[in-house]
């Protein structure tokens, strides 16, 4: 089923990051400088069917439509900067669909766009595309591509407005019961298991178009009790691109007589619907379609429960053009947006496989190997279902979606005028900083902690047009899955990774993986860090090879000499405590992770790192232990990056990293320095989570996702990265730090990094009287493993984050060759960590 009721979409590529306000900070709304908005005509509004939800919150009832009212006075939305004669917006629109939506919301919660001659207004704040599809829904239906889609669809749910559509939605709503959903997992599960065991070990699968096939069945046989021909499936994989393709053009024309035009995007469109119409009269005239099941599904199929209801408009049955419209939106719906979700699950879970660790550990525990999952069951899988939503929350599909203001409304402090073309994207929306910390970063943690509220996370719709079956995609999609993992491990095809299309939906393309078998039982074999395969029982180096220094050797002994009087002069050591200190040998950290650092650059580098070190060490004692002890001695400092002024009883501690603050931004652009700003207080909320935690005894309860995600902030990778743009001079490009390749890049150098760090640092750890936030104890303590194997997970996991690292720098350097010099830094670090961990007396 597909997420949304509605969609409209062109091609592009991966979103671009914005920069967040504080959580809660109201959008502009102050007009620019502006003509007020030209009159628009009504526009297209592109249906796509969803897909069911689990337990849907009460939508709130819609209020009669503000426009019914006189107005108070309201802004005009501001127009976005960067329109070009006779184009508009266009050019940025096609050229990077995804970033140029998500770039909107720094000028408004509503903001103007042209594309040629026509004025759109884009919702760029949550709420108020709530409000959109809630209040405002009777005034604002959907527009003109209605219109080209009725071509295909019919006039069924996905296309009727008003009380037709209240109608149809209780005539259809019983066939998505809740008394009727074991039915349809008993057949989701069979499906997935029947089609996975046709895989074969080794065998190389294209994932986008498997989940597809897959997708396909399930609806297939679990709502029409049918099986479709492979002539049929392979018609229908093939029409879709072709109806996507001509939806979108035909819905930009400027007369719809062109339509009929014999173009051959025309040509195309209709054979794609004639195809679509074959493969659904196939499942609505078989012989399960007219009465009970013969595949044992649920009782009574979709289109037995339609011919047996009537029409509440004029109390006759329904007629068999009816039946086949809301047959085309299932088929439309059930399909893309799904298999398109399950292929970026999959995609996620290889590069975070300790994720995938404890989605595989909470299915032992709850839905038993062999088993048919029961709705009670499904409800168990808490994490396995965060998972899901991340994965939704990060990959919304619906790019753009539409509505067309009817009466004038308002949407917060904006006047919309009638006529106006109404358009929001929720995959911008679920990316929103704002709303989302951390929007890019895949955590599926953040739905355990409650979500971000209802308003901002939209995958299904609100308000009367919600999707109908939601309930049925969330279970379609961990039902799914579940079978999947069981039976196999898929292993990344070096190269084919997942990338953003952007049509109808942000599609996954080009995910390829290799089979191999998932043996069950304490000898299964793997080598994702969360899984403990057999590794060897020592540690050692890696035999990756490190680059070293390329400074004379006098100069760094010379910096570190400096450094030594500095955290004397600072109060932040004792000429006592300076010889153990200076056996960590911290400078040399710096010489083999910043080769090419020389000057007041290197000096700066090492005083950080050895401010750091000695706030780390003082965690060792009681503040690792006492939460306000801890948040006493973090609060100040990240008031530093709030630009407090100097306390009168700053401590030394405190007082070393105001000036190490100023040093670090004095010549830094502010795009930079908020940017530091936002990792340094990241970094430094670690001290009190973590002494949080082992206050109220809950280390070992922690799972890898959560040992992960404080180690990755907790070890200062993420400021370290920044500071390479420092040292160079000059910031990475914008169009470098808006790639998502590239968070996934800083990520895996954080992770690696982190996780050579706690290879080597195991034993002093241990050593500690505290809880240790280590994740090779983690692992083992989660996984009852050895020693000797948790190592070797962690350590295949490092070699895993070094080789996708690789991948990752060679697809950037690409598009972006003007930032090797960054893109190299990223590897130097990890090499320098690597190279230091190895050798110094801190761990050894």
């Amino acid at each position: 089923m597909t997420l949304t009721t509605e969609t409209l979409t062109t091609s592009g590529t991966p979103a671009a990051r914005r920069t967040a306000a504080a959580p809660g900070t109201p959008r502009p709304a102050t007009p620019p400088k502006a003509t007020p908005p030209t009159a628009v005509r009504p526009t297209p509004t592109p249906p796509t069917p969803t897909p069911p939800t689990a337990t849907p919150p009460k939508a709130t009832p819609p209020e009669a439509p503000k426009a019914t009212r006189a107005l108070s006075p309201a802004a005009v939305p501001p127009l976005a900067p960067g329109a070009l004669p006779g184009l508009g917006h266009a050019a940025a629109l096609l050229r990077d669909p995804l970033g140029f939506l998500g770039s909107l919301a720094r000028h408004g919660g509503v903001v103007r766009i042209r594309l040629g001659p026509r004025t759109v207004c884009v919702v760029t704040d949550a709420p108020l595309v709530h409000a959109l599809l809630t209040t405002h829904a009777h005034g604002c239906p959907r527009g003109a591509v209605q219109d080209t889609l009725r071509t295909a669809f019919g006039d069924g749910l996905l296309m009727s407005e008003g009380q037709a559509h209240r109608d149809r939605r209780r005539v259809i709503q019983p066939a998505f019961g809740p008394d009727r959903m074991a039915g349809y997992i008993a057949v989701m599960h069979r499906v997935t298991e029947e089609r996975a065991a046709r895989w074969r070990p080794g065998q190389v699968l294209d994932v986008a178009k498997e989940m597809n096939h897959l997708a396909l069945e399930i609806v297939t046989r679990s709502l029409f009790d049918a099986r479709l021909s492979e002539d049929a499936t392979l018609a229908f994989h093939r029409a879709l691109p072709d109806l996507v393709k001509g939806q979108i053009v035909q819905s930009l024309y400027p007369h719809p007589a062109m339509a009929r035009l014999p173009l051959p995007v025309n040509r195309r469109f209709d054979a794609a619907v004639r195809v679509l119409n074959r493969v659904v009269d196939q499942a609505v005239n078989g012989r399960a379609a007219k009465g009970g099941p013969t595949d044992g599904g649920p009782a009574g199929t979709l289109p037995a429960v339609l011919r047996a209801a009537t029409d509440p408009a004029t109390g006759r049955p329904l007629t068999e053009a009816d039946v086949r419209s809301e047959a085309i939106t299932m088929f439309g719906a059930g399909t893309e947006t799904v298999s398109t979700t399950l292929t970026w699950l999959i995609d996620e879970l290889l590069r975070h496989p300790e994720v995938e660790a404890r989605v595989l550990a909470e299915l032992d525990e709850h839905l038993p190997a062999g088993t048919v999952p029961t709705p009670e069951a499904l409800a168990r899988l808490t994490y396995t279902r965060a998972v899901t939503q991340e994965v939704v929350r990060l990959h919304a599909p619906n790019a753009f979606l539409m509505r067309t203001a009817q009466l004038p409304v308002e949407l917060g402090p904006y006047r919309i005028p009638a006529g106006t073309e109404l358009l929001y994207s929720l995959t911008a929306l679920h990316r929103d900083p704002v709303r989302h910390p951390d929007p890019l970063a895949f955590r599926p943690e953040r739905w355990q902690d409650g979500g971000a509220g209802r308003q901002s996370y939209l995958p299904f719709g609100a308000g009367k047009h919600k999707c109908i079956g939601e309930a049925f995609a969330w279970a379609e999609l961990t039902v799914a899955a579940a079978a999947i993992l069981r039976r196999w491990r898929p292993v990344a095809v070096p190269g084919a990774r997942a990338r953003e299309v952007v049509w109808t939906t942000v599609q996954a393309h080009g995910l390829r993986v290799r089979l191999a078998p998932r043996e069950s039982g304490g000898g299964r074999q793997e080598t994702a860090a969360g899984r403990c395969p057999a590794d060897p029982p020592t540690l050692r180096p890696a035999t990756h090879p490190v680059r070293r220094p390329a400074r004379p050797a006098a100069e760094l002994a010379a910096a570190t000499a400096r450094h030594a009087d500095w955290a004397v002069d600072r109060g932040l050591l004792t000429r006592a405590e300076l010889a153990r200190y200076q056996a960590y040998t911290l400078p040399e950290l710096i010489g083999h992770a910043y080769p090419r650092t020389r000057g007041a650059d290197l000096d700066l580098l090492i005083d950080v790192l050895g401010w750091f070190t000695i706030l780390d060490d003082r965690f060792d004692g009681s503040p690792g232990r006492r939460p306000g002890e801890a948040r006493a001695i973090v609060d100040p400092l990240i008031a530093v990056l709030d630009g407090a002024a100097p306390a009168v009883g700053d401590d030394r501690l405190t007082a070393a990293w105001r000036e190490l603050w100023h040093r670090q931004t004095g010549p830094a652009s502010p795009a930079w320095r908020a940017r530091a700003a936002r990792e340094w207080q990241a970094c430094l909320a670690t001290f009190p989570a973590e002494a949080e935690h082992r206050a109220h005894g809950t280390v070992p309860r922690l799972g890898l996702a959560e040992t992960m995600r404080l180690r990755r902030h907790s070890s200062c990778l993420y400021p370290f990265m920044n500071i390479l743009e420092r040292v160079h001079g000059a910031d990475a490009p914008a169009a470098l730090h808006a790639e998502p390749a590239l968070h996934r890049l800083r990520a895996h150098t954080a992770d690696a990094a982190t996780l050579i760090n706690d290879l080597y640092s195991l034993q002093r750890e241990e050593r500690q009287g505290a809880a240790a936030f280590n994740t090779v104890l983690a692992l083992q303590r989660l996984r009852g493993c050895t020693r000797a194997r948790a190592v070797g997970a962690v350590r295949a996991r490092v070699a895993q984050l070094r080789n996708e690292s690789a991948l990752l720098r060679r697809e950037l350097l690409r598009r972006h060759p003007e930032s090797d010099w960054y893109l190299d830094g990223t590897r130097e670090l990890v090499d320098g960590v690597q190279a230091w961990t190895s050798t110094s007396r801190r761990y050894h």
